[in-house]
Formats: structure tokens, sequence, C-alpha cells
């Protein structure tokens, strides 16, 4: 598992994209909202810091109903946050005061530098540290609570062997999860949070080898133990888990989605909600 601060998981509605991604999603919100992020927070960009590493993933979740060309919907963890309507242009204009810059500053920055950075003057220090305040320029924002999050590598376009297990996995985890009382569980794009939801989704490739993670789940920060009100000993956790096949599903949904263990045999790490990667 790559250590990473936060990922971003933009819905899309598809269940592939192009190798790399920033090159697919042509006139639409969710491939301009990747390339722009690219531009702010890759190679050569104004918020490029080696220390604050966003992983910016796409999924087959789909989109807000309200999303358009110039704006796309995302998930957020481990802030377990979903904000259905992200602006795309990278500057502000008259019909829209506000940008996806607005939006890097308010939840992707990190909230403290890197002790690297200390050399910088204290003005190149400020713009490179998260801005909450600027979180209040996107109202529709929705804490994921209760509904824990499954995210199965499909990326075809550039490791056909996910491309192939990817689809019976997604199958298998819904089949699992709606007979565990899951009744929504799915991708719809219209149900987010709710104690007997799940969000499950295909999502672009998060670098590896073939024993890399292929299935992370993210348990939210209020789920309990099964049905009993004892806290979940994961809550607030990403778990990321490699060679995962469909014969496993049904154990790992058992034992960490609703039990809060961790399968050991799979275990590639994880990452808790102040960005700490997680090893055994």
């Amino acid at each position: 598992m790559v250590a990473y601060a936060q990922q971003l998981l933009i819905c899309t509605g598809q269940p592939d994209w192009t190798s790399r991604i920033e090159n697919d999603g042509e006139n639409k919100g969710w491939g301009n909202l990747v390339r722009g992020l690219k531009s702010l927070l890759g190679r050569g960009g104004p918020y490029l810091d080696p220390f604050n590493n966003v992983l910016v993933t796409n999924s087959s979740i789909a989109p807000a109903a309200s999303s358009s060309p110039a704006s796309a919907s995302a998930f957020l963890f481990p802030s377990f946050k979903y904000i259905p309507s992200i602006p795309v242009n990278k500057t502000s204009s008259p019909d829209q005061t506000t940008d996806l810059t607005t939006f890097v500053r308010a939840y992707l920055l990190p909230e403290r530098l890197h002790d690297m950075h200390s050399s910088l003057p204290p003005a190149k220090q400020a713009d490179m540290t998260r801005s909450p305040d600027l979180a209040s320029n996107f109202p529709g924002v929705i804490d994921i609570s209760h509904s824990p999050t499954v995210l199965i590598c499909g990326h075809g376009g550039r490791d056909m062997r996910c491309g192939v297990m990817a689809p019976a996995l997604e199958s298998e985890f819904k089949r699992v999860l709606q007979a565990r009382g899951f009744t929504s569980a799915g991708s719809d794009g219209t149900t987010v949070d709710g104690p007997n939801h799940a969000n499950i989704g295909l999502i672009s490739h998060v670098g590896g080898h073939k024993y890399a993670g292929n299935v992370i789940v993210y348990i939210p920060p209020k789920m309990t133990v099964g049905t009993s009100s004892e806290p979940h000993p994961l809550a607030g956790k990403g778990i990321w888990y490699g060679r995962i096949e469909p014969k496993h599903v049904e154990g790992l949904v058992e034992e960490t989605i609703l039990g809060g263990k961790v399968v050991t045999d799979h275990f590639r790490g994880g990452i808790d909600r102040s960005g700490d990667i997680l090893r055994i």
C-alpha cells in the first residue's frame, strides 16, 4: 500500500477508464476534476507537496444528479465526507465564485506542514496549509457516519487482471452485504450514508503489483459491531486487502465489516482518520 494522506474518490458512473485517468472524461465534470487536480497538486502545480500525497481515484459510483461539465461529485477518505458538487474551474468567475482551488485549500491541503517546509517563507507556508474556514463554501457536504465503503480495483484499462476479477467481486460483495441486511447496498449515487447502506464501487488503479491491494474497506466513524451498540474497533479507518477473490468476500464481510477484525493473511496496510499509516 502506498502511503497517502487522503483519497479523493471521484464519482464517474462508469466501470472502467483509460490507462491514464486524466485522459478520460472529455467534456464531463469528473474528467475535468481529475485534470484540474493534477494541475494543482501534481508536478509543477502550486500545491505540490511530496509529504501530502492525495490519491485521486476514479470510481464507478454514480455522480450526483446535479453534476455537469462544470462540477463533479466525490468522496473523501479518511475524512469520511461526500461532496456532491465540486467546481472544476481552477479560477472563479462572475457566475461561479467558488472554484476548484477553494476546494483544494478547504479539504486537500495538510492541516500542518512537514518540518522539511520550515525554511519556506511564512506566506508560502500559509498558502500550502489547509484553510478549514473555506469549507463553508460547500454547504452540501455529507458526513459518512454509518455506511461502510468497499472499493474494488477494476481498472481493466490499466491492468486486465483487475478488469476480469472486479465485476465478480462487486457482485459477491453486494450479495453478501444484502444478505446481512444492507438492503440499499449498491452504487446508485442517490444514497451515500445510512445504517443499512454500504457504498460499493470499482475504482481506478492505486498502484502496485499482483500481490498489492485490490480491495479497500473504509469503516465509518459511528459504525458499531453487528447490531450491537459496541463501537466498531476499526471505526474511522481504511483497511487495504490484497489477493481478494470472490471466495474470500463472505469471510471479509464477517470479520472486518461486521466484526471489526483485520484479516492478516490479506492485509496490505491501512490508514486512520489522522492520516497515519497502519501496519501489523
